[in-house]
């Protein structure tokens, strides 16, 4: 065989590898955020309650989202579930998850992040941080509501949003939901031919932020789960400080909460009722 065509089959595949490399790097943000801006159906529409909440970021982007108040005001205190959805969609896609809340007894306030729904701007890193803290900032500041009485939950990608802002201003109670490690360890698990790890322009070290967390932790993990595999559940648990539960749910990735349905109910009571 010639140097030159034996060259030739060594460079060819060489250069498609470099180039997918390439690609990998600059596309990261469309596998990370899915949104949509549709808003399909509001609360009111399944028999909720609600109000439409407008409020602001540090860098002066307007975010929207939904109060859904407690079922009754004969509740001793108005505990309030501030959650963080999945990377795909919209808040119009959560309704399930507000139904749930709502028969426990609780409060939600649900909003989208940067990008996302009828939020203005565009998703980053950095900017879901800033998205949180705003949210934060207007259940304390704008409502009153006192930081012990806020359960955190965060599902999927929102639970590692939810972990930072965890980190900083500890809540009532941090439940973590079919979550990663950190995006860089998932990205070397799925993409196992190249660099991932060196490539990931997106950090979202959820293990770390667990833990600098100091308040009752709750992570829920699906066995079954096929994006993030359940060793990662098993290790933010790991990593979590006392007081702390785990609970292995099963059900595809993002859907084990309906999937498990009593058994995740039940469990997310349970540890409501000890945390708080």
């Amino acid at each position: 065989m010639p140097l030159s065509t034996l060259l030739l089959i060594i460079i060819i595949p060489v250069v498609f590898y470099l180039l997918f490399i390439v690609h990998l790097y600059l596309v990261q943000a469309r596998h990370i955020y899915c949104p949509t801006s549709e808003i399909t159906t509001t609360p009111d529409k399944h028999g909720l309650a609600f109000e439409t909440v407008d409020f602001e970021t540090c860098d002066g982007l307007t975010l929207h989202g939904w109060f859904v108040p407690r079922p009754t005001v004969d509740a001793e205190k108005e505990r309030v579930v501030l959650f963080f959805h999945g990377n795909t969609g919209n808040i119009s896609d959560c309704i399930t998850s507000l139904e749930m809340f709502h028969h426990l007894g609780l409060a939600t306030f649900i909003f989208d992040y940067r990008g996302y729904g009828q939020s203005q701007g565009s998703p980053s890193e950095q900017g879901t941080y800033d998205d949180a803290a705003a949210a934060w900032a207007y259940l304390l500041c704008d409502r009153g509501i006192k930081s012990a009485d806020v359960i955190i939950l965060g599902r999927s990608l929102g639970a590692a949003i939810a972990s930072a802002q965890a980190a900083r201003q500890p809540p009532g109670a941090l439940v973590i939901e079919s979550t990663f490690t950190s995006a860089p360890e998932l990205a070397a698990e799925i993409f196992r031919i190249f660099p991932a790890r060196l490539m990931s322009r997106f950090k979202y070290r959820v293990r770390d932020n667990i833990a600098k967390t100091h308040c009752p932790i709750l992570i829920v993990h699906s066995n079954d789960d096929e994006v993030i595999p359940f060793h990662h559940g098993k290790q933010l648990y790991d990593a979590a400080n006392e007081p702390k539960a785990f609970m292995a749910i099963s059900g595809q990735h993002a859907e084990g909460f309906h999937t498990s349905g009593q058994q995740y109910i039940d469990g997310l009571k349970k540890f409501l009722k000890s945390a708080l």
